[in-house]
Formats: C-alpha cells, structure tokens, sequence
C-alpha cells in the first residue's frame, strides 16, 4: 500500500463514518487539501500517520481526540492495516499488515523502471522552459521528465526560475562529468547556490552524497548476482525489523515523490529521497542480513529481504534516471 493508496482509504473512512452518521462534516473541503498521510518523524509510532482527525475537528465541532477515535475503529477494519493507534492531540498511527508490504515489493517489480511513473497530473498541460543559463535548462529539461512520468503533457511555456551558476554547461560537464555535473546542479533547492567543487562531487566516499546513492544501488544489484550463485531466490515475506520497515516506507513513498517534484517543479525532492533511500538501504544492509554467511542455510527470511533489497535497488535507478544519471550495475 502507497501512501497515495492510504490516502484513498482515509478518505473512504471519513466518508463511511459520515455515513454511519458519526460525523458530519462537508464532503469537499479545506481539509481534504490539508490532509496529509507521511511517514511518522520517529520510530516506533507506526508505518504511516496522519492529520486526518486534527483537520476534522473544526468541520465537525468535536474535539480532535473524539474524531480520531471515530475513525480509528473504521480505519483498523480496512484491508491491508493491522494497527491504528491514537497520538495527541489526535494523530493516527497506523501499521500496515505484512501481505501490504509484500504486495508492495510485487508491484515494485512489475513495473520495474516505470515504478513512480503516474498519472497524478493528467490534467495539466505545460512544458517547462529555462534561458540560456547552465542550471535552469537543465532543470527545465529534468522537470519536463517529472511532468511526463506524473502523467502531465506538453503546453503552456513556463519558465523554470533558479539561482544561476555563471559557467557553461560545456565547461561544468568537462570539469565534473555528466553525472556529477547534473547531480551538483539538480540537488540543492532551486534558489540554494550550487555546490561545484570536483573535490565534493567526485570523491569516491560515503561523504559524497552521489557515491552513496550509486554505490548503494550497485550493491543491491550485487546481492542478486551473489544471491544467484548461492541459489537464493526472491520473495517477498514478513517484514518487522525497524530497518525493513523504514526502507519498505521510502520505496512505497517514491510515486508520490516524483509527483510532488512535477507539481513543485523541484527536482532536488527526488534527489534527497535518492539519499534517504540509500542510507535507508546501509542501515537494512547493516542490521538485517540479507545472504546466509557460512554454512548457514538459505531461507525464506534471506529470500525476503533480498526482495526488499532488489526493490530499493529499482528505486534508487528510477530516481536516478530521472535526473538523467546513470545507475550502473557496478561501481
């Protein structure tokens, strides 16, 4: 389950509790646009939260607690949720069952280089254009590849607007490469002044941001062909360790990610959510062993968790091509 999916339920839920006539709220309004269903800031409150009850309160004449608990029982019955807990002032926690998380991985590898690709902005019709500067036709060129994968079509001229860089994309490509050149262009926020040292962009370290998304996706294709060998397949299975949960949190965010970077016109969300993957990936990779070591039979837990290495590989190569980076299978 997406978030963009967990979203319809809440909604269904609100709708279904309106029509039990515990609620009675406008159907459209200010708090649909206000609801938000993210990934909690700490550990340990769930896989998802959301606003959904504070944003009802004030339509509903109710404190917020009272509304969250009204939608608690309705939500807890929804296919693909094992848990919702209340947070004050009336936050709602919820955890998703393990056949959720394994549907996820599955859909992850159908779609394969199209997972994130949607059809959110179907409606809008616009081609994003930058002048002659080096950053904004670049970002121009990046953001008009958000806006096709979000499902939006060519249209109206926009111009994109950011901090400008001075140099020649000719010049930055030659000093930087074609990778890092664009990674150092498309990163920081559109009005934040880019970074353009090669001693940053190039080291071959883990304080290199670009290294790290590359070398963790490298190592996820790594894991498969050692996975082979060792006659270790993929299947998606239970997932509870906090490092499985973060990372399988990432992966079912990137669709609404790369929609979000189209609306805004802000490349650099699907830049950071590459970092946050990748760390995500390590920490996974640190706690939860993905092969068996020694003697160690293959099991249905290896088998697991190299699903969910292989569908964090998928989406740090979807992130990464569509910034117009390579992801190469070795590095």
């Amino acid at each position: 389950m997406t978030p963009a999916e967990l979203s319809r339920t809440v909604l269904r839920t609100v709708r279904r509790a309106v029509e039990a006539e515990e609620l009675s709220v406008p159907e459209q309004g200010a708090w649909q646009e206000q609801l938000v269903v993210q990934r909690p800031p700490r550990p340990g409150h769930g896989d998802y939260a959301t606003n959904v009850a504070l944003k009802l309160a004030g339509p509903a004449g109710r404190p917020a607690r009272q509304v969250a608990e009204i939608l608690r029982r309705h939500l807890a019955q929804a296919p693909g949720i094992a848990r919702v807990e209340i947070a004050e002032p009336g936050f709602l926690n919820i955890t998703l069952d393990a056949v959720s998380y394994a549907d996820l991985l599955r859909t992850v590898r159908q779609k394969g280089p199209l997972y994130g690709h949607g059809d959110g902005l179907h409606k809008l019709r616009v081609t994003a254009t930058g002048p002659a500067d080096a950053r904004a036709a670049l970002t121009a060129e990046v953001v008009n590849r958000l806006l096709g994968a979000a499902g939006a079509g060519p249209g109206e001229p926009e111009p994109v607007t950011v901090h400008p860089v001075g140099e020649p994309l000719p010049d930055l490509l030659r000093v930087l490469g074609p990778d890092a050149a664009r990674w150092a262009l498309l990163r920081p926020p559109a009005w934040d002044p880019p970074q353009l040292d090669p001693a940053v962009h190039l080291a071959q370290r883990a304080s290199n941001p670009l290294f790290r998304v590359r070398y963790a996706h490298a190592r996820t294709r790594a894991l498969l062909r050692n996975a082979h060998d060792l006659g270790v397949g993929t299947e998606p299975g239970e997932y509870r360790h906090p490092a499985e949960t973060e990372l399988l949190g990432l992966i079912a965010d990137f669709p609404r990610v790369v929609e979000a970077a189209a609306r805004h016109r802000a490349p650099d969300r699907v830049a950071r959510h590459a970092e946050r993957t990748a760390d995500a990936f390590f920490r996974f990779h640190d706690e939860c062993p993905v092969l068996p070591k020694g003697e160690e039979k293959p099991s249905a837990v290896h088998g697991a968790r190299l699903a969910l290495a292989e569908a964090a590989g998928t989406v740090l190569a979807n992130g990464l091509t569509l910034l117009g980076i390579s992801a190469p299978d070795h590095l």
